[in-house]
């Protein structure tokens, strides 16, 4: 069965983690395709930033929430329905990363860190957004992984485990939407090229990673019709590492 977005010439896209550097490149490769955007943050100056940024004409709604609370993503949701009446994408790209500690020196805090950021956030956003997709007739969804989901890595426990549990929701996801014409995939990215990373890794070769705009650009492909035949995927995105 082939899935398509059926709602909009003009899908309503909603991003979580839209301040950071995956999420503003997302946010930029979607307004070039004329997709009207949901910026979803907790960090209102930087999201006013990637606001700042988007081309001339581009259709962009903000807002700060905490993907934490059930209840204020419950809140957001029906003022992003109140004012387009449905939802296209969902893009859950706000996550987190963090070495630490062998697993038996694993503080709790540490573990729930992990889990929430990467994987809980997926799975609120998911559960608010899904009832809308089913009532409409169908959407795309695309959740970011990572190349550590695949195998488990020493002093990343929480990180690997998190990410791992995006990828299995992602394939459960697509099990259980495909009859509603929703389709859901994850890409698994490996190093990305940003800021943050080039000061953690000083003398890393960066031509090797995976820049944020190389990224965005496979999450593009995933939500369009061209790849209306693809869902729970687990797409690889290594760079040249």
């Amino acid at each position: 069965m082939s899935h398509l977005i059926k709602t909009s010439i003009k899908p309503v896209t909603v991003i979580t983690g839209a301040a950071g550097n995956l999420g503003a490149a997302f946010a930029t490769a979607m307004a070039a395709t004329g997709a009207r955007l949901v910026l979803l943050d907790h960090n209102a100056d930087a999201l006013n930033a990637v606001c700042a940024t988007l081309p001339a004409g581009c259709e962009a709604t903000s807002f700060i929430v905490d993907l934490m609370t059930p209840a204020a993503i419950a809140q957001t949701i029906a003022a992003i329905k109140k004012r387009y009446d449905h939802i296209d994408i969902l893009a859950n790209i706000a996550g987190g990363f963090s070495m630490g500690p062998p697993v038996h020196e694993t503080s709790d805090d540490d573990w729930e860190r992990m889990m929430n950021l990467n994987a809980r956030s997926v799975f609120y956003l998911c559960r608010a957004i899904v009832p809308t997709m089913i009532a409409q007739g169908g959407g795309s969804i695309i959740n970011v992984a990572a190349r550590a989901a695949l195998m488990g890595q020493a002093q990343m426990a929480p990180y690997c485990a998190s990410k791992s549990a995006v990828m299995s929701l992602t394939e459960s996801l697509a099990a259980e939407l495909s009859a509603h014409s929703i389709r859901v995939n994850c890409v698994l990215p490996g190093t990305l090229d940003t800021p943050q990373n080039r000061a953690a890794m000083p003398n890393a070769d960066y031509q090797r990673w995976v820049t944020p705009a190389s990224l965005a650009e496979v999450m593009v492909f995933l939500t369009s019709n061209a790849a209306r035949d693809i869902s729970g995927a687990a797409i690889p995105v290594y760079g040249r590492c």
